[in-house]
């Protein structure tokens, strides 16, 4: 990222590096549910049951999107029992649920699912519950991970490609319009511009063709399924993928008809008509240029939209501002590396005798200086929001990934120093307003920019840069190509300065790989809410305490075991079981059980036990609130000896 000036030591610069390290180090409160998970499920995992249900229905941690085969149900023979279409519970789009066969027999059944989230991943699992008793079973679902079929694959290939496509399309479209107007005709700059175009376009359409079996987990021939096209079209992210295309192809037309006249008005001679002609011609050319950035302005916004409507920025907290803070993210980023492309390309594979202006390069690094601290900006806020903890920078893929990211971008941000360091001093020299590009010309005269070597630019903000210069003796300092004029001298600092700018290039394309992993890994916060869902799911679903007492008489002491199912807010059943000193079940005449919630005042609640004949229990108790509560047990063993304990337990609150 070069620069006019000599600011790579100014306080600002300083506070970008700054700043992209601290953009990991942020936590948050709330919750952020990126990737849903499976909050609960009815039947819950591993229950057995007295009847048969007559539905499954699973809740999810954020509304997820379904297909024909999102809910399969599996008798202990491997038989289908589900029936009918896989649906939302009404009113409620984080939920899925289907309606089971009438006559289910006795045993175990396997519930498999794969819904998509609402930031467009596919996510999957699978659970048992049984009817009457637990069985073998002969059941099998699918157990690979979603990003381990090779659709998944593909598909992330496809997403790099993308990235791609769209950062050297605006980047190298944004650098000619803005920084270098005149080099509109440069056929190495235009052939980049149409590489990007296409690059986007096949890669989308590859990824629209790959979306169906990425989302449903079907093999790759099912790209030929036209029911299948037709619903994923249909879908956030089919949808996003189609405007896409629709938008490319007017961008498409955008590029053929203006750009073409852009190019016509810059390769075109000096007229007979004079200068006033000439002049004409100029005019036309800024009011067509600034038509073009418009128009190019509105359909980037409209491309990166694309993207955020149907990422991780659509999904979670505060997406209002989170969907324009990813837009402004992912335009950064390919104004910045698309632009490091186009200055490359013409540092290196321009035709000889074409010249790269020292005004050009400095435009280019104020854009870029500003798309760096817009990605500073938006980085740090989308860290805060998908990580929310330092703890998950370590702990979750998403976090170390993360991490990997910020360390390249500082890498870039290093290199790009020295770029604008050899840019400086070319500021300075006083016959540099020019740098050559790696194909070597005779050093003769400086020719103006342009397509050729005879090409007259029409842009007035170059006039000042491609005025011809006369020769340079070839055994000065400039032109000698022997190790003591490296980097010193007007063509030490153009050669460093290539060789840097091509590696900040190629550091960017390695940042844009570790984006497009990043894209496609679980949030570290939603990462957390599922390991939360799955300690809570495998939690154990009662709450037993033991309760010891003591009435002081010979053998007047023992344990009482208290157990609460299933230990939440709600009914809870409770059994309570009596134990002597030696470990046996004793049976006593009384026991009395009460619950008290201090902090709330709440209490006591009896939770009137009655004697079963070997065990006391109470088929209900409701309990209203989830924390401490504080039991006092009253033992009676005989008319006149009885005692009075008291034992706290914990219970959990109801899942969401």
């Amino acid at each position: 990222m070069p620069t006019a000036s000599r600011r790579t030591k100014t306080p600002l610069t300083a506070l970008l590096l700054v700043g992209t390290v601290l953009a990991l180090l942020l936590g948050g409160a709330g919750t952020a549910s990126a990737h849903a998970t499976m909050t609960r499920s009815d039947p819950a995992d591993s229950t057995v049951l007295k009847t048969a249900p007559k539905q499954i229905t699973l809740t999810f941690s954020e509304s997820v999107s379904l297909s024909g085969g999102s809910l399969r149900v599996l008798s202990p023979k491997n038989l289908r029992v589900d029936r009918g279409s896989v649906k939302h519970a009404p009113g409620k789009p984080n939920t899925a649920q289907v309606m089971l066969a009438g006559k289910m027999p006795k045993g175990t059944y396997t519930v498999g699912w794969r819904a998509v989230s609402a930031d467009s991943h596919p996510i999957s699992g699978a659970f048992t519950f049984s009817i009457g008793r637990p069985s073998a079973t002969t059941a099998t679902v699918a157990t690979e991970s979603t990003d381990d079929t090779a659709a998944a694959r593909l598909y992330d290939v496809g997403r790099y490609v993308a990235y791609g496509g769209l950062a050297v399309l605006i980047g190298v479209a944004l650098f000619v319009l803005t920084c270098w107007p005149a080099a509109s005709g440069l056929r190495p700059l235009r052939r980049l511009v149409q590489a990007g175009w296409a690059t986007l376009a096949a890669s989308t359409l590859f990824l629209l063709l790959l979306r169906g079996p990425y989302e449903t987990g079907r093999s790759l021939t099912s790209v030929f399924d036209l029911s299948l096209m037709g619903q994923t079209i249909t879908g956030r992210s089919g949808l996003a993928l189609l405007v896409r295309l629709v938008l490319l192809a007017a961008v498409g037309i955008l590029l053929t008809r203006f750009g073409t006249r852009l190019a016509q008005l810059t390769d075109r001679p000096l007229s007979d008509a004079g200068v006033e002609h000439v002049a004409d011609q100029a005019v036309e050319r800024r009011r067509l240029g600034t038509v073009v950035q418009a128009v190019g302005a509105l359909f980037a916004v409209g491309l990166a939209l694309t993207w955020a409507a149907a990422e991780h920025a659509s999904a979670g907290i505060q997406v209002p501002l989170a969907i324009p803070v990813s837009v402004l993210h992912l335009l950064a980023m390919a104004i910045w590396l698309g632009g490091l492309v186009a200055l490359a390309v013409a540092l290196y594979r321009a035709p000889a005798g074409t010249v790269v202006p020292v005004s050009v390069v400095a435009r280019f690094s104020r854009l870029a200086f500003a798309a760096v601290v817009v990605l500073v900006a938006t980085g740090l806020y989308q860290s805060w929001r998908q990580v929310g903890s330092l703890d998950a920078l370590s702990t979750t893929e998403y976090g170390r990934l993360l991490a990997l990211k910020a360390g390249a971008v500082v890498v870039v941000l290093m290199v790009a120093s020295f770029s604008r360091q050899w840019t400086a001093q070319l500021a300075h020299e006083p016959l540099a307003e020019s740098l050559p590009v790696a194909s070597p010309a005779p050093a003769r005269v400086a020719q103006a920019v342009g397509v050729g070597a005879s090409s007259t630019s029409l842009s007035t903000a170059d006039d000042e840069d491609n005025r011809v210069r006369p020769p340079t003796p070839p055994h000065t300092a400039e032109n000698t190509d022997s190790p003591a004029a490296f980097p010193a001298g007007p063509d030490g600092y153009r050669r460093s300065l290539r060789r840097s700018v091509a590696a900040e290039a190629v550091l960017g394309v390695v940042v844009l790989a570790i984006t497009t992993l990043l894209t496609g890994t679980q949030p570290s916060r939603a990462a957390v809410e599922t390991a939360a869902a799955t300690a809570e799911a495998q939690a154990p679903t009662a709450r037993m305490v033991m309760v010891p007492f003591d009435t002081g008489i010979p053998n007047g002491n023992g344990k009482v075991q208290i157990t609460f199912a299933p230990g939440r807010v709600g009914d809870n059943t409770v059994e309570a079981l009596v134990y002597a000193a030696d470990g046996g079940i004793v049976a006593i005449p009384e026991l009395r059980l009460t619950l008290t919630h201090r902090a709330q005042q709440i209490g006591p609640l009896d939770a009137k036990l009655v004697d079963r004949k070997g065990y006391f229990a109470a088929d209900r108790l409701r309990i209203p609130l989830s924390g401490v509560w504080t039991m006092q047990v009253t033992v009676r063993l005989t008319d006149v000896d009885q005692v009075t304990v008291t034992k706290d337990v914990t219970i959990r609150p109801t899942p969401a």
